[in-house]
């Protein structure tokens, strides 16, 4: 079975092979066939090639193993590549919008119709590829895969405005030779709200914020399976390249010795890792479970609830 990093590497090979041939597709038919939106096409797809080249080293550095200088490992490095990427889509929209309002200002020849035929086969081809890298993605966890699906995507809007503007420059005749031109500055605008998408994602990784609700539930939900485990209290998740991080409140009998509740959160770390791959690594702190005094009896969950997600409730 291929490892997340294996099916996130191999993923990137596909999506620099396939951006390159369509670069070079897109580059010669916007030439030959007098469009500027698919000339404009085929920069972004070059940028892209660029972009994915970086997201690769990004992953083969960011799945190494802790060692000394780095005791939770490199994962971090993996949100910083996703900047990276962001920075290439917001420098091909850059030069993009910067070009069509050049041309706008210039006469324009109406684009050849074969151009409409090559842009048709580019936007299925490149949304096909979005949904495949936007798969891997989720199987993996990793946000510059994501980033570099949304590449995939862009890049099929792109193409799908530049076909407009072309079957309008085309079918509309004389007066709308720059609608090609539009279509490309309007794609630029749409490319850059797309940076936007990926970049909030992995600011948040970076900056620890809590975003894995989901992975905090199935965590309770394994642990409460686990023999000697009363309860769970904080659980707060760390996302770090592919994998996460989890520091986890456990409750146990007050009663028990230290050693009984050691081998406790032992068997619990080993049940979360076993059932959660994605969890590279939990740090358990235990809590006993206090009996209630008669004068102040209130139900274990008011009692817990305030632990449940990390926030503590105030008082009355």
């Amino acid at each position: 079975m291929k490892t997340n990093k294996q099916k996130a590497i191999n993923t990137i090979y596909f999506s620099i092979v396939g951006n390159a041939l369509l670069a070079i597709a897109k580059g010669v038919t916007g030439i030959f066939g007098n469009s500027y939106a698919l000339i404009a096409d085929a920069i972004e797809s070059t940028t892209d090639v660029f972009s994915s080249i970086l997201v690769l080293f990004g992953l083969k550095y960011a799945t190494k193993p802790a060692d000394e200088n780095h005791p939770y490992g490199h994962g971090r490095a993996e949100p910083l590549i996703t900047f990276a990427v962001v920075g290439f889509l917001v420098f091909s929209a850059t030069i993009i919008a910067y070009e069509s309002i050049q041309n706008l200002q210039t006469p324009q020849v109406a684009p050849e119709k074969f151009t409409l035929v090559v842009l048709a086969i580019i936007v299925i081809i490149k949304e096909l590829f979005y949904r495949m890298v936007a798969k891997k993605s989720n199987e993996t966890k990793s946000s510059s895969l994501k980033a570099d699906a949304w590449h995939h995507r862009s890049d099929a809007i792109t193409s799908l405005m530049a076909f407009i503007g072309i079957s309008i420059a085309i079918y509309m005749g004389e007066g709308y030779e720059k609608a090609d031109d539009w279509a490309a500055l309007f794609a630029s605008g749409f490319i850059i709200y797309n940076a936007y998408l990926i970049f909030r994602p992995a600011l948040g990784e970076i900056m620890d914020e809590h975003l894995y609700e989901d992975l905090v539930a199935e965590i309770r939900t394994v642990s409460m399976g686990v023999d000697g485990v009363v309860d769970t209290e904080k659980c707060l998740v760390r996302k770090a390249g592919l994998s996460f991080h989890v520091d986890l409140h456990l409750i146990v009998n007050g009663a028990i010795s230290v050693l009984e509740g050691h081998e406790i959160a032992h068997r619990l770390k080993d049940e979360l890792l076993n059932k959660l791959p994605e969890i590279n690594n939990v740090l358990i702190h235990i809590e006993p479970h206090k009996v209630e005094k008669s004068e102040d009896r209130r139900p274990k969950s008011e009692d817990q609830s305030q632990y449940r997600d990390g926030r503590v409730k105030s008082k009355e």
